[in-house]
């Protein structure tokens, strides 16, 4: 113990000598780094090869669930779907069936991509001005609030499982929820990524309660952040023992047996119904009853040799293909990995197609704007045209175009070709704080994602989708599958994005080193919640990133930041042309990569 103490302390260039004249030790990112003797020196480890099938998650016994769904002669959505209830479980601190789902699926009958929007709407009864009124009650008239009932948007996530699985799944659904309701009875682990989280939603939470912005906290604290006197298994996760939602497993035997109606129109609903009334929230059961996902097309654009596919809004995946469109036309493979000249000129497309999301993104049925218009080679030139190679721009202006009118990512394949991207979140962090009684989830916080000022093309309106965060990627290669692949963790997604995308086709890494390599998150520009940006904004960076390009880039007017442990969390699965899978996840998170 004491050599490893002595170890972590000096990891995080801290004394323990108590002086006066003590001072900081800069934080060497290589200290106590073990060495690799194969592949990318900073890669933790090899991409798992595949033959039959594969998933990758951001916890080990979902991938372990997929594989065995996989093995059992499952598709790859039923894989997904099996993954995606145990994260709700294992990993509340970023998905859960009270939350939305975006999913793009490749099937290999077909020989077509096919794409789910699985987000909900807001309360009908809630109008604009209710919600401006509840946004200055909370202190803040030009937000809506981050937590409690307003927040609150219809959850797709149930809704979507069912849509996806009539389509492409094979395993009765009961079959792929049932290790979800075993572990949620017997007690499932929480590794230690997870476990921090948790405890930062809990001071947030308990924080938000305490201040009067919550309307209701004693379910949530009951179910997720018991401290004293619980029961076996309930108390906090600590990152070293594991946690039991009886709740859930109840909720879920009733999807398993009546199906998906029993959540929007059936007991689950009624529960949320009256749960909503009793905290004086909006929510209500014809919101749920009335709720339906959409199947939408892909939309995708070249990058090099390969085509890489988004989803349309109100999602944000235009932002990536927009931005690799801008970096198409420069040379970044000549000017060098984690060189001042690309990170330069990455940051600066994605604050171009980030300006662009400000102004255009929201719910196509309201906006009716086209976003391919932002991708044609016209409009890909002229906001190219703006990249200066020695200086950061200034905040970048308005497009001349009129409009007319905390997450998890999982991919699975199986032996059969088919290859899922899918994402699903409470949106910030656990969600809104609420949890209907006895249903063992919490409610989304997605409507936080509105604007408030007139005009916007995000603007508040009852039954209205917001803008999206979650978005799952997709790459072909010669018209066939290469590449399933997501980041998660909100503006940070599209940015991710590129980021593999460049260090797989410019820099010639494999799978699991271009997750693993140092990655840059812009922040502080304009937002689809009508926030304004604050000058040239913020890039903060990981600490492979060295001194002197960070030294660099300031030079050229960019605001650098130390890492801030924001960067998203990867996962991949590739189709190489022998028909082998390969997989990939990272070391910012605690999931695995796994396959058969």
């Amino acid at each position: 113990m004491g050599l490893m103490r002595t170890l972590a302390v000096a990891a995080l260039g801290v004394t323990l000598a108590a002086s006066a004249t003590a001072q900081e030790v800069p934080r060497d990112p290589n200290f106590g780094r073990g060495e690799r003797v194969s592949g990318q020196p900073f890669a933790t480890r090899s991409p798992v090869i595949a033959p039959h099938g594969a998933a990758a998650t951001a916890h080990p016994l979902a991938t372990q669930t997929a594989i065995d769904v996989l093995r059992a002669g499952g598709t790859a959505i039923d894989a997904a779907i099996a993954a995606n209830a145990m994260l709700g479980l294992v990993e509340p601190t970023g998905n859960g069936i009270g939350g939305d789902i975006f999913v793009i699926v490749w099937d290999p009958r077909t020989q077509r991509l096919y794409g789910y929007n699985g987000s909900g709407r807001t309360p009908r009864g809630m109008s604009l001005a209710e919600m401006r009124r509840e946004a200055r009650r909370r202190g803040n008239p030009n937000a809506v609030p981050s937590f409690g009932a307003a927040s609150v948007s219809v959850p797709g996530t149930v809704d979507g499982w069912f849509a996806l699985h009539e389509r492409f799944g094979r395993t009765p659904m009961a079959d792929l929820l049932a290790p979800t309701i075993r572990y949620a009875r017997e007690g499932a682990p929480i590794p230690q990524t997870i476990a921090m989280y948790w405890a930062n939603n809990q001071r947030r939470l308990a924080s938000e309660f305490e201040a009067g912005r919550l309307q209701e906290y004693n379910n949530a604290r009951n179910l997720y952040f018991c401290q004293d006197n619980c029961e076996p298994h309930r108390q906090m996760p600590d990152g070293h023992g594991i946690f039991r939602n009886p709740d859930l497993a109840n909720t879920l035997e009733l999807l398993a047996r009546d199906g998906r109606d029993a959540y929007y129109r059936g007991p689950i609903a009624r529960t949320i119904d009256s749960y909503m009334r009793r905290i004086g929230g909006w929510l209500r059961y014809d919101d749920l009853a009335r709720h339906e996902g959409e199947w939408v097309d892909p939309v995708c654009a070249p990058y090099r040799s390969v085509e890489v596919c988004e989803l349309p809004p109100n999602s944000q995946g235009v932002v990536a293909l927009q931005t690799l469109r801008i970096l198409e036309g420069f040379n970044l493979r000549e000017m060098g990995f984690l060189s001042p000249d690309s990170l330069h000129t990455q940051i600066e497309a994605t604050r171009l197609a980030f300006a662009d999301r400000a102004q255009f993104y929201g719910d196509p049925a309201f906006t009716g704007f086209d976003v391919s218009r932002l991708l044609t080679d016209e409009y890909t030139a002229q906001r190219r045209a703006m990249i200066s190679n020695d200086r950061a721009m200034p905040p970048p202006p308005h497009a001349e175009l009129r409009i007319d009118g905390d997450t998890t990512y999982l991919t699975t394949a199986d032996r059969d070709g088919m290859m899922v991207s899918l994402i699903q979140s409470n949106y910030r962090g656990m969600g809104s704080g609420l949890v209907p009684d006895g249903l063992g989830f919490m409610l989304q916080d997605r409507a936080e994602l509105f604007a408030l000022q007139s005009g916007h093309p995000n603007l508040y309106a009852p039954g209205r989708r917001p803008f999206q965060t979650i978005i799952p990627a997709f790459a072909l290669r010669n018209g066939q599958p290469w590449l399933a692949f997501g980041v998660m963790g909100g503006d940070m997604q599209p940015q991710g994005h590129v980021q593999i995308i460049v260090n797989l086709i410019d820099y010639d890494m494999d799978l699991q080193a271009a997750g693993d390599a140092a990655r840059y998150r812009f922040y502080g520009g304009a937002e689809p919640t009508g926030d304004q940006p604050d000058g040239v904004g913020f890039v903060a960076m990981e600490n492979g990133v060295p001194p002197d390009v960070r030294a660099e880039l300031e030079r050229r007017g960019h605001r650098i930041r130390p890492a801030d442990g924001s960067f998203g969390g990867y996962q991949a699965i590739m189709r190489n042309p022998n028909g082998v899978y390969e997989a990939a996840t990272e070391m910012r998170k605690d999931g695995t990569a796994g396959g058969y």
